[in-house]
């Protein structure tokens, strides 16, 4: 007898499978099969949460492969498990790409191949998929138009790989103890993170226990790529936590959806943080004042007992929205000189 998280896998499969050649009518078709009526789909900024397939589909797919009209989906991590509360999620790691063709989000099109890195987490019920949780990298389409309106990354931004391991599509049967254990490392790393600094010095952290010399963190467009332990604290913890010294304090807010599925674990939760913006430096913005909802839906990869990746998407545009900026229409202002576009309103014509 097949697993029942084995199953839900190959219950997503009829979903990727008509976005990696795109029929659209096929795609549209699929959700209908694998969704259940009511299904929410919770999307970055500036979607947000649409109710229904046909909603999700028109509102999302259909502009997105007007613009790319050989839109291709490229998964590079597919896992399953269950959370500690017993909930049955699938989480999904990869890039949208196609040639650049027509505007999107206003986005000015460059005519060439354009990549776009997205997580999402599916809740499966009785065999029925009832809510997404997704965030896909809209900053890193409008860096390659060159449109990007904000400050640059202090990480290193590029096309960031998929597993090294290249075992991210992970089939069954599924090893409920396996998956347990690495969710375990997270978690406890996690609790050990959010001691500094509260509780001391980066020492109470204890990172050369749990991550690998070789670590990458792979953040998302606008924070950048960090390389080992040094380079996670130079190019994201240390800017972040100045900022944000209250990280890890409102739990109680927060729901989070931790699974396992062998040596790749995984986070979702809608929004999974909150905390205060009550010092500057980080994203080039000023101390706001404000608390604020993040979401950030991560993936790790252990290996050897250590983390050695780490696949982190946040949704950027809706930490500048909540803070009053207008990231898109910031954007729209470059656009006014650009053929194609309204000098007016630097809006798609």
């Amino acid at each position: 007898m097949v697993d029942r998280h084995t199953r839900h896998k190959e219950l997503i499969a009829p979903v990727r499978a008509a976005m990696y050649d795109f029929d659209a009518d096929a795609l549209r078709a699929a959700l209908h099969e694998v969704c259940a009526a009511g299904v929410v789909f919770h999307l970055a900024y500036p979607f947000e949460t649409i109710v229904g397939v046909d909603a999700y589909f028109d509102a999302v797919y259909a502009p997105l492969l007007r613009a790319m009209p050989d839109l291709e989906r490229r998964d590079h991590i597919v896992m399953s498990g269950p959370t500690e509360a017993g909930d049955d999620w699938i989480g999904c790691g990869g890039y949208y790409c196609g040639v650049f063709k027509a505007p999107w989000l206003d986005i000015p099109p460059t005519g060439h191949l354009m990549h776009m890195r997205f997580h999402e987490f599916y809740r499966v019920v009785d065999g029925k998929i009832t809510e997404m949780q997704a965030l896909w990298d809209i900053p890193e389409v409008m860096m390659q138009a060159g449109a990007w309106p904000m400050t640059p990354a202090l990480g290193r931004e590029w096309h960031v790989p998929g597993p090294a391991s290249c075992d991210g599509i992970i089939g069954g049967p599924y090893d409920a103890q396996a998956g347990a254990a690495t969710c375990r490392h997270i978690v406890d790393m996690l609790d050990h993170m959010t001691r500094h600094p509260g509780q001391g010095g980066p020492e109470v952290m204890e990172m050369p226990r749990f991550w690998h010399p070789k670590m990458s963190w792979y953040g998302p467009a606008g924070i950048g790529t960090a390389r080992g332990i040094e380079g996670f604290r130079n190019w994201h913890q240390k800017p972040f936590l100045a900022a944000m010294p209250d990280r890890g304090t409102h739990d109680d807010d927060v729901t989070f959806h931790f699974f396992g599925d062998q040596q790749y674990a995984a986070v979702t939760g809608w929004p999974d943080m909150y905390q205060t913006i009550s010092q500057g430096g980080w994203l080039g913005t000023a101390p706001a004042g404000k608390k604020i909802a993040m979401r950030s839906l991560d993936f790790w990869r252990l290996e050897n007992g250590l983390i050695r990746e780490n696949w982190v998407l946040v949704d950027l545009l809706h930490v500048y929205d909540q803070i009053g900026v207008d990231v898109l229409g910031r954007m729209r202002e470059f656009n006014k000189a650009r053929a194609g576009f309204d000098p007016e309103t630097g809006r798609a014509l």
